[in-house]
């Protein structure tokens, strides 16, 4: 089965895989809970979010990447250790939308956003799920409420193509195709 590199690059960002192991689980468990209260409107497991669910995501996570079905990763910062060392952040690229498309998740901590890391996540992760074989169409699924969720998909040229009922919400559906995504910057960049 064909797979996406570990780590992934982009204009400034790195993205590497989460690993079980104690490093990632001590870090997401803080980054997690410091972004609680920031995450808990978006993301329904931030209530829940301990050292425990970080470890179930985790192995799960394990599981995800080698039947191919999620690549999770963590969205690196700079830290004490050098520049890219810190994760600051978690997005995931998912095969929860049918054959021929993957979906982005994305979430980062509060004090590493507005500085463009995820939207340079997600083009990264646009990047190589385009260069698996098969892959048609990208989604990302939102909270219309969030907006600065949703401005990241406006800026690398997806298109809004669905606002339905969720839960109590309404959620926003973009929806980047191949042939269109030829065509953005971002395309082949790393």
């Amino acid at each position: 089965m064909e797979h996406p590199a570990e780590i992934l690059r982009h204009d400034r960002v790195v993205l590497r895989r989460w690993r079980n192991v104690e490093a990632d689980v001590a870090r997401l468990t803080l980054i997690g809970l410091e972004a609680r209260e920031r995450l808990l409107p978006w993301m329904p497991w931030a209530e829940k979010h301990s050292r425990e669910s970080v470890i179930e995501y985790l192995t799960g996570a394990e599981q995800g990447w080698q039947t191919g079905e999620a690549y999770n990763y963590a969205i690196m910062g700079d830290g004490p250790d050098g520049p890219n060392t810190l994760p600051v952040g978690s997005t995931s690229l998912m095969r929860r939308i049918g054959p021929g498309g993957f979906e982005i998740g994305y979430w980062i901590h509060q004090d590493w956003s507005g500085q463009g890391l995820v939207t340079m996540a997600v083009a990264a992760q646009a990047s190589a799920a385009f260069a698996l074989a098969g892959t048609d169409r990208i989604e990302i699924h939102h909270d219309s409420e969030n907006h600065a969720s949703g401005a990241v998909p406006a800026r690398l040229g997806f298109t809004e193509v669905d606002r339905h009922p969720d839960e109590g919400r309404i959620e926003v559906v973009w929806r980047i195709v191949r042939e269109d995504a030829e065509r953005q910057p971002w395309w082949g960049v790393s």
